[in-house]
């Protein structure tokens, strides 16, 4: 869709919201229901539009406008809703329209994750002493290790737990904090994390102990791996919003993406604390690979699921809607 198009055929409903909203100040009961519900349904169909002009238009000043035209909205439909409802509204729809807006950062950041890591797995199979002296001596218990608890008993478990939800975090927001750096840091961080994996990976199938590491990872790894993903890619955005900001200056155009890229990397955390949980709980419980893969393709697809549901079919609806 054009942007002359898109100006001429959405001016009229924005202009009807800025009058109720304007008509409405604080206090929607000032309208009448009808109006209430006018409201409501232009609201919602504005930020339609704000996720559309973000994606096609996002260096035209229209974005800044819908911006604080649903910004304004917002506080006014959703006044007096409780901060549980806020936190609800968020992981429901917000979290997964924000992930769907951003799908080119997030693809890139997986690309990031996955190719270096597939790399240093086949480095690793074909010459594993050398990789073996690359890899942090901490994790090469993988090549040796006869069972997937290390014999840390039920004390150890949840120091062990603890310690990976809190890196988990700590690399996720890492990997988001540093889009400043243009996305180097971000693309380093991700690359690093990669190769470490696909090389510890490529030892322990060397090694005889492919199905020990697929009991040790399987359950938590698609979900650890999804929210570095999602952390990194919020980042990448962030870098974007900086390479490419269109008419707007760079301090604009960041200031405008780190408040969504900076909602995705919190919403994630407690998705990190779940993959943190299970690494400590189930992974290390001596379930073996089957059980421990069939858990961890449930939680991933968990994830994914809401994902396609809650952010990629109303996003996809949404532009079409508006392409009409």
């Amino acid at each position: 869709m054009k942007l002359p198009a898109f100006l001429e055929d959405r001016e009229e409903s924005w202009e009807r919201l800025h009058t109720l909203l304007a008509r409405a100040g604080r206090r929607p009961e000032r309208l009448a229901p009808s109006e209430v519900r006018e409201l409501a349904a232009l609201y919602r169909a504005a930020a339609a539009d704000l996720a559309l002009a973000r994606r096609q238009f996002r260096s035209d000043p229209v974005v800044n406008r819908l911006e604080e035209l649903v910004g304004r909205g917002r506080a006014v439909v959703y006044e007096r809703a409780s901060r549980r409802a806020n936190l609800r509204d968020l992981f429901a729809d917000r979290y997964w329209l924000l992930l769907a807006q951003r799908t080119a950062p997030l693809g890139l950041a997986a690309a990031l994750l996955l190719v270096p890591g597939l790399l240093a797995a086949l480095w690793a199979i074909n010459d594993p002493e050398t990789v073996t002296a690359l890899m942090p001596i901490e994790f090469l218990w993988v090549t040796e290790a006869e069972s997937t608890d290390q014999g840390l008993g039920a004390v150890g478990l949840a120091g062990f737990s603890t310690y990976v939800l809190v890196n988990n975090i700590r690399v996720s927001l890492m990997a988001f904090a540093l889009g400043v750096t243009w996305g180097l840091g971000t693309a380093a961080l991700v690359g690093y994390n990669g190769v470490l994996l696909g090389g510890l990976s490529g030892l322990a199938i060397a090694a005889g102990n492919g199905g020990l590491l697929a009991a040790a990872v399987f359950a938590h790894g698609i979900l650890e791996l999804t929210c570095i993903v999602v952390g990194a890619g919020a980042g990448l955005a962030v870098a974007r919003a900086m390479l490419r900001p269109g008419h707007r200056t760079r301090r604009d155009a960041l200031t405008a993406e780190a408040l969504p890229a900076l909602t995705i990397a919190a919403a994630t955390a407690p998705w990190l604390v779940l993959a943190g949980l299970v690494e400590g709980y189930v992974s290390r419980i001596g379930l073996g690979p089957g059980p421990t893969a069939l858990f961890g393709v449930a939680l991933g697809g968990l994830f994914w699921g809401l994902f396609w549901w809650r952010g990629w079919l109303p996003y996809r609806r949404a532009r079409r809607l508006a392409a009409r």
